[in-house]
């Protein structure tokens, strides 16, 4: 159910800005930030934020009140049944990164976009 709402709102985002083509990826890539957020945390709530810093990027973003930071997996780690998820989200997104809190952080991914006219 959650799951449906997260990709409509995603969906109406990217077509409000006449940046369908980035559905796909964007889908994977707010999969893969809400799976690593419920998995590695211990918050009840996160807070899924799709917004455009520029012209040029689409951010997605999830928020969580946990301070721990997210650790790309290491040559020679056990990625047979867990552990890929940032390594799909560092080879699908333009950048990434992780902004601190007091109260907890934002784990965010951007895709890049062709300029609107």
């Amino acid at each position: 159910m959650y799951a449906i709402a997260l990709y409509v709102l995603l969906g109406v985002g990217l077509v409000a800005w006449h940046l369908d083509e980035l559905t796909d990826s964007g889908i994977l890539l707010v999969t893969e930030l809400v799976a690593n957020a419920v998995k590695h945390t211990n918050t009840r709530s996160i807070r899924v934020i799709v917004s455009r810093p520029s012209e040029r990027f689409v951010r997605i973003g999830v928020t969580d009140k946990a301070r721990v930071m997210p650790e790309l997996a290491k040559p020679g780690d056990d990625l047979l049944t867990s552990g890929r998820g940032l390594l799909l989200i560092d080879a699908l997104a333009d950048r990434w990164g992780t902004d601190m809190y007091h109260w907890g952080k934002q784990v965010w991914a951007e895709l890049r976009c062709e300029p609107t006219a």
